[in-house]
């Protein structure tokens, strides 16, 4: 492996990390939240999980790009400029989502009547990563 292969390396790991944190601050505040309430637990583990697509995305656009370097149909410079900006993008998006998600646990914690509106703010701070992977296949291809 060269160093052609640094932009789906950048796109999956930045993904990757992004998911960590996300999941791992949404985790916090269902853990903490689950120990003071009695009900919803499974939605809270749910809604702690959603900064977790971003490394499946992040998977896919590396496989691609790896098959489109090899074809020829990308440069390995593009690459990395699609892998880093795209990667940064699904980071934030991830981080977002952990902290959308924890916001979201705790007002149902107090409230339980706004749990489903909680999930629409986290779809659509999900949205722009799906718009970022999208945007990526049109560079991609």
């Amino acid at each position: 492996m060269g160093f052609e292969m640094i932009g789906p390396a950048l796109v999956l790991g930045l993904g990757c990390i992004g998911s960590a944190i996300g999941c791992g601050i949404g985790g916090m505040a269902s853990h903490a939240v689950m120990s003071r309430v009695e009900d919803n637990h499974g939605t809270f583990i749910g809604m702690s999980s959603m900064a977790a697509s971003q490394s499946i995305l992040g998977f896919i656009l590396m496989v691609l790009m790896r098959d489109s370097i090899k074809a020829g149909n990308l440069s390995p410079i593009s690459a990395i400029g699609i892998g880093a900006s795209i990667g940064a993008a699904l980071m934030i998006c991830s981080i977002y989502l952990g902290k959308c998600a924890s916001s979201g646990i705790q007002a149902s914690a107090k409230q339980p009547a706004v749990i489903g509106k909680c999930f629409i703010a986290l779809g659509i701070v999900e949205s722009f990563s799906i718009f970022a992977f999208v945007f990526a296949l049109l560079l991609i291809y």
